[in-house]
């Protein structure tokens, strides 16, 4: 028997949960720049619980009259995948590169996430309006340079260059009470210069963003029994594009994604 969560198509169930929000500007969004993530995998049927259960004190992110915006982002890595790999041995430090354009608005951003203490996430970006998102300028290798030296004391690798893109639709919500703020993604795209995976229609990951990671989003899902899910879009774009190792990942990717067979070159499984 088909269940009503596999019926629903969650980019229109998303699409409803914002129309039905008080809008907010982007300037009364906080940016977060360090904090804490938490992400979670749920149906359509579940963000529709979830955003009754929020009720009237979250807002829904409108730029420009949109309330749901599409994005795609290029990753960057060595031919042997260096950052893919620091990831799933869970590396204290490592970190990602890509550069992110909002294509409804927004321009594009070259974005390093390292990761912190505790699980905290610290994001540096600069504006790349002015370089193609597949190319890494010598301006944009300074400041990868100097940011992993600064705070991870790290060097940067050698042959950095893009490896997949990602492409997707996001709808914001801000808590209007405090720090904090829910990214809800659909329509999730993994592609390389080879083929392409999709996502399921019916999923939606959120990613709860907080200064301590005691936001109200995640109590409310934790009693709905929804729990944090290990996940990175990268990485799972990586497995599934190549067939890699995909380790603490795998539950996300075989519920999320549709891996297809591939060798994962570069280095030993």
């Amino acid at each position: 028997m088909t269940t009503m969560s596999a019926v629903l198509d969650a980019d229109v169930v998303l699409a409803g949960v914002a129309a039905g929000m008080a809008p907010i500007g982007l300037e009364d969004v906080p940016e977060l720049m360090s904090r804490v993530d938490s992400k979670y995998l749920v149906t359509a049927s579940a963000m529709a619980r979830l955003a009754a259960e929020l009720g009237d004190r979250f807002a829904v992110l409108r730029i420009g009259g949109r309330r749901q915006f599409r994005y795609t982002s290029t990753y960057f890595d060595t031919p042997d995948l260096l950052t893919f790999r620091q990831h799933r041995q869970q590396r204290r430090r490592r970190f990602k590169l890509r550069t992110r354009t909002y294509l409804d608005g927004g321009g594009r951003w070259l974005e390093l996430k390292l990761s912190g203490a505790r699980g905290s996430t610290d994001k540096h970006r600069i504006p790349y309006d002015d370089a193609p998102p597949q190319v890494l300028t010598s301006k944009a290798m300074d400041f990868v340079s100097d940011t992993l030296l600064t705070e991870l004391r790290l060097t940067v690798p050698d042959s950095l260059g893009p490896v997949l893109s990602t492409d997707y639709k996001r709808v914001t919500l801000v808590d209007r009470a405090g720090a904090a703020r829910l990214t809800c993604d659909t329509g999730l795209l993994c592609r390389d210069r080879r083929r392409d995976v999709p996502a399921r229609q019916d999923l939606v990951l959120l990613e709860s963003k907080s200064a301590d990671g005691k936001a109200m989003v995640d109590r409310v899902l934790w009693g709905m029994g929804v729990r944090p899910v290990s996940v990175s879009k990268y990485c799972l774009a990586v497995a599934a594009l190549r067939d890699c190792p995909a380790n603490r990942w795998r539950p996300v990717l075989h519920r999320y994604l549709a891996p297809r067979s591939r060798t994962c070159g570069g280095f030993t499984r």
